[in-house]
């Protein structure tokens, strides 16, 4: 097999691992109703499918890079594609509530090395000039994914199972398997560094009591509840040990060194904030569209799929001008782009068109798509190698906490501005307001009869609903317009000395 060949079976290999897991963290949302039927479930105890592999993923992404220098890149994702797969099928073929959930915290769990894996493969595995043209390829699989996942699912629930959400895992499993196996090459083991058990211990607790708390929060009624406090104070103490443990330590789980690169800290905040826009995005349009336009799943899947074309069409630019464009202006004009669709959005009303829908979802693809394979490559460029698997975990794990606090922030705003924006109107509800008292108004709507108030309420509701869905867009075309100018604080590969091609070294090419 010449090199060619297999630098080209590998980069499919990690592509099928990559889309697989970014794919699941959105495709089981839409088949949950269908779900809690046949187990017999509540509605917050269903939402425990979507909980466990979030928080699963969460905990071990950290892991990846101690795991990878211990046992070798190849070993570790190999065997987390074979354990991803099997805990996929478990999932489908699942009889009980308590059996998705334990083989979902399983299935998040080997699922979390695949993205940092496959971003430090494709990273050492390609030269200087390559890197972007390549990022851009892995970017499609890592921002498509979770796009696509939601029609994906709805339309196999529709057409067949609510488990052919999981058993669809096992030809991409069993394919990135064949791959990985047949053509990567074993990166260099290490056994002197030795594993910070309390670090990993206080990490973890601050990370899952973290997105159990933004997971949960919105069902609980938020700081209402003595479940989210409990959990907002394990997440603090959880933080506060972790930082002074890897303060004290002579070998902490995180190299410190790590947060010395600046492109690399400014590169997980804005990492963040692309996370917040594309999965709160994500879980604002269905709602919108199926809660208050009434459209069904099937339609609102072939509505927003548009989206994940504008995504790949701009990774494709972007990886052919990313080598002659200076890659802040690439990031920082997706931003812009991002903003200004967010900003068309939120004058969207009820009488929305599904063209106009398909076109700001199409231009938001598009902005996304900028901005991810170059902050990838910017991320990572002034980066050490041997911190890169520990930096793509971050990276990684950053979007991930970003979406997280994305979907909770936007869903609490949704809720509370709703009854806010309900009062307010509901005030004009009177029998002073002549409006209301003549013509076609009265005769629809009659304000004297329980019936007529109860056709006003549900009018006043949808409009409230409908008023804080666009403070939702309002926030995320802010928080985007912020990011553009932290662009600029990051270092171009033009101001410092570029990565020699044959310091990629890792082993990979060994």
């Amino acid at each position: 097999m010449n090199e060619t060949m297999r630098k080209a079976i590998v980069t499919a290999g990690v592509m099928l691992a990559t889309v697989m897991q970014t794919l699941d963290s959105t495709i089981a949302n839409v088949a949950l109703p269908h779900m809690q039927g046949s187990v017999a479930a509540t509605q917050d105890q269903i939402a425990w499918v979507l909980t466990s592999y979030i928080i699963a993923a969460a905990i071990a992404t950290p892991l990846t890079a101690f795991l990878a220098i211990r046992f070798g890149r190849k070993r570790l994702l190999a065997i987390s594609v074979v354990g991803f797969t099997v805990t996929s099928m478990l999932c489908g073929a699942a009889q009980t509530l308590d059996q998705i959930v334990f083989f979902r915290l399983a299935q998040g769990a080997f699922g979390a090395a695949f993205v940092p894996l496959s971003q430090t493969i494709m990273f050492d595995m390609y030269t200087m000039e390559q890197r972007g043209k390549m990022m851009a390829l892995w970017g499609v699989g890592v921002m498509v994914g979770p796009i696509v996942g939601p029609a994906l699912g709805g339309w196999l629930t529709d057409n067949y199972s609510w488990r052919w959400v999981f058993y669809i895992n096992v030809p991409f499993g069993v394919l990135a398997f064949s791959a990985i196996v047949g053509a990567l090459r074993e990166s260099m083991l290490s056994k002197e560094r030795r594993f910070d058990w309390l670090g990993f211990a206080f990490l973890s607790l601050a990370i899952g009591a973290t997105q159990l708390m933004l997971d949960r929060g919105n069902i609980q009624d938020w700081f209402g509840s003595s479940e989210i406090i409990l959990e907002a104070l394990l997440a603090a103490f959880g933080l506060y040990l972790f930082i002074v443990h890897s303060s004290t330590t002579r070998q902490p789980f995180i190299d410190l060194d790590l947060f010395k690169d600046r492109n690399l800290m400014l590169g997980l905040c804005l990492s963040m904030a692309v996370g917040f826009v594309l999965y709160a995005t994500m879980a604002l349009m269905p709602t919108f569209l199926q809660n208050l336009k009434g459209y069904p799943v099937i339609t609102t899947g072939i509505v927003l799929a548009p989206r994940g074309f504008g995504t790949m069409v701009a990774m494709v630019v972007a990886g052919r001008i990313i080598n002659s464009v200076d890659m802040r202006l690439i990031i920082s004009g997706g931003f812009a782009l991002t903003s200004f669709t967010l900003w068309e959005m939120s004058k969207f009303d009820l009488n929305v068109s599904e063209m106009e829908i398909v076109r700001t979802g199409v231009m938001q693809g598009l902005g996304l798509g900028f901005i991810f394979a170059p902050l990838t490559t910017l991320s990572f460029v002034t980066l050490q190698a041997h911190l890169r698997t520990e930096g793509t975990s971050f990276f990684s794990l950053m979007r991930n906490v970003g979406s997280s606090i994305g979907i909770a922030t936007t869903q609490a705003m949704i809720a509370t501005m709703t009854q806010v924006n309900h009062a307010q109107l509901a005030a004009h509800i009177s029998p002073f307001n002549p409006l209301l008292r003549t013509g076609s108004a009265y005769a629809s709507f009659s304000i004297d009869n329980p019936r007529g108030l109860s056709v006003i309420n549900g009018l006043v509701t949808q409009q409230a609903a409908a008023i804080a869905y666009i403070d939702g867009f309002k926030l995320m075309m802010w928080l985007t317009l912020i990011a553009v100018p932290a662009v600029y604080l990051m270092r171009s590969p033009k101001m410092t000395n570029p990565i020699p091609a044959d310091q990629a070294a890792h082993a990979v090419m060994d």
